[in-house]
């Protein structure tokens, strides 16, 4: 029986009439592919509620991971897991050779989903939904004098019953000698008996092998959630945060853990929950000189351990102390922040309307500000909003953004040396969309010195809580003036164009006017696509007069 032709309003007028039970339908539109079961729950009614039955998609799950006996939590948990499963990838692009496109990694067949990854020297670590840590192993190869990715050819599971892992925090991938997992193992209470309790512990392995070579259990009235690292390879410091938000740390050097002895270490509570016991952490993420920290009420807090960095991050040295390097800096925000990225001199901050602000250092661009000064403290970026996660690396960043209802694009600024920027070798001031084709479900990224990871995975209970931002707030739209009632110009708009404007009409020549206006393009804070409808424009333009091409990437890549 064909259904093409008739609109929803008709299949629903008809499925009535069809003398078949419902748990029949149920069983033969199981077999669907998952792509057009979605599709045929979009026609009507019936099909909808039909199509979303918890008995169809445990079909789909038994059939997408025929190994998969857990099914998770949730409301929805069957529905949950095959969506889990059938969108979950991990996709990477070499910055050398000459292939430019994404190429999917293996899949592990045991893994219920991918909640997070780590790229390291040789290999990379997937963490499932399950807390199963996956151990890829990957090869990069040198191919006339270009350095490639081979495809990942085989895995296993390195260890079970983890919660978070985490490596030397350095973009570096040549640093990530260990790999640190935080996991929940059972402990004899007495030994010599049967009687045993869950223990949260601390495992070390070697990133080259999978070989663990250190351990070091807690008490079981001590439980955590997430692990970062900070400081370097003699001093390693790891940082551990508890379910009830607390900060607790210990210091590790890494240059002994592979001589077989055993000791002890102290753990201690971190100045930023001491100090301030009030707070509650949700949140941190670290590089190797500093450490952010973000509360569940939005509250973000900084703890800066050199001076070089501090006046990056701060553009002063005035309140840095060294010999108090713990003592947590609060940072001045206009609304809750949900989550952040931290680079080795700039951070990126979302807050809660979907805004993205920046601060640091901005010798490259890196901020995307569309210019190359400095910023002491969080400066929005206002032509991007609501991204699904950023990114800051070395001297450049990235946001992974929704550009429609069934895509996504990947936008970039900073520094484009080593193809890190595709499409922008000569980098960016301000974020420009990236010759990247990103996965529909993508949902993380990092990039290494040789290459660009995505992860895909989408989980249906998850999803940013955004919140539209009060008319009052929004940019662009005039507020009365306390005083006369003129409307104001808060971002400086018409003296900046003003000021444009002058730069334009100082050039002597129209290929010069017509360069400075495809630099203005760059510094304004327009969205991606604009500007790339602009930087086209004008090289048509410019092309049309006898010039020669433009700062902007080629029509046929745009």
């Amino acid at each position: 029986m064909s259904m093409e032709g008739y609109s929803g309003e008709q299949l629903e007028s008809l499925t009535p009439a069809v003398p078949v039970r419902r748990c029949q339908v149920e069983h033969i539109i199981s077999f669907l592919p998952v792509r057009d079961l979605v599709a045929l729950g979009q026609t009507c009614r019936y099909f909808h509620e039909v199509c979303d039955a918890e008995g169809v998609w445990r079909r789909i799950c038994r059939r997408l991971s025929p190994r998969l006996r857990d099914q998770g939590s949730g409301v929805r948990p069957w529905k949950r897991a095959a969506i889990l499963n059938y969108t979950k990838g991990l996709y990477f692009q070499a910055f050398g050779g000459r292939r430019r496109c994404l190429s999917k990694s293996v899949a592990p067949l045991l893994a219920h989903g991918y909640r997070r990854f780590l790229p390291t020297k040789d290999h990379v670590f997937i963490l499932d939904y399950v807390g199963t840590l996956f151990f890829l192993k990957n090869a990069l190869v040198s191919t006339l004098g270009q350095m490639q990715w081979k495809r990942a050819c085989r895995y296993v599971v390195l260890c079970r019953g983890a919660k978070d892992f985490a490596s030397d925090p350095r973009c570096d991938t040549v640093y990530r000698k260990y790999l640190y997992v935080l996991a929940t193992r059972e402990q004899q209470e007495v030994v010599g008996t049967t009687s045993s309790r869950a223990c949260d512990c601390v495992e070390v392995y070697l990133q080259s092998s999978g070989q663990r070579v250190f351990k070091m259990t807690f008490h079981h009235s001590m439980t955590f959630k997430q692990i970062v690292l900070v400081g370097q390879e003699t001093q390693r410091a790891l940082l551990l945060l508890t379910e009830e938000g607390k900060i607790y740390s210990l210091v590790v050097n890494e240059t002994q853990l592979d001589q077989p002895r055993s000791y002890t270490v102290q753990l201690a509570l971190r100045k930023v929950s001491h100090y301030l016991p009030h707070l509650r952490v949700a949140c941190m993420t670290s590089n190797q000189s500093s450490t952010l920290y973000v509360t569940d009420q939005g509250g973000v807090y900084f703890e800066v351990h050199t001076p070089g960095v501090y006046r990056d991050l701060f553009g002063t040295l005035q309140a840095f102390d060294p010999l108090d390097q713990q003592m947590p800096l609060a940072l001045s925000l206009p609304a809750k922040i949900l989550f952040c990225a931290l680079g080795y001199n700039h951070l990126g901050l979302v807050d809660e309307f979907g805004r993205i602000f920046m601060q640091g250092n901005n010798r490259y661009g890196q901020l995307g500000t569309g210019d190359k000064m400095d910023r002491g403290e969080p400066t929005q970026v206002r032509y991007l909003q609501r991204p699904i996660t950023l990114w800051c690396g070395l001297n450049h960043s990235l946001v992974l953004s929704q550009s429609s209802e069934f895509s996504k694009e990947l936008l970039g600024c900073g520094c484009g040396a080593g193809g890190r920027l595709p499409g922008w070798p000569k980098g960016s001031a301000s974020f420009v969309k990236l010759q990247v084709k990103v996965p529909l479900c993508a949902c993380a990224l990092c990039a290494t010195r040789e290459c660009l990871y995505i992860l895909s995975s989408h989980d249906i209970e998850q999803h940013t809580p955004y919140r539209d931002l009060p008319a009052s707030r929004v940019v662009g739209i005039p507020e009365p003036s306390l005083g006369t009632g003129a409307p104001q110009d808060p971002g400086g708009t018409a003296q900046a164009c003003e000021e444009y404007l002058s730069q334009i009409h100082s050039c002597h020549t129209l290929q010069d006017r017509m360069e400075k206006m495809k630099e203005i393009v760059g510094w304004m804070p327009l969205m991606a696509a604009q500007k790339d409808f602009f930087w086209e424009a004008l090289d048509m333009l410019q092309k049309a007069e006898g010039g020669g091409g433009g700062v902007g990437p080629p029509a046929s890549e745009t």
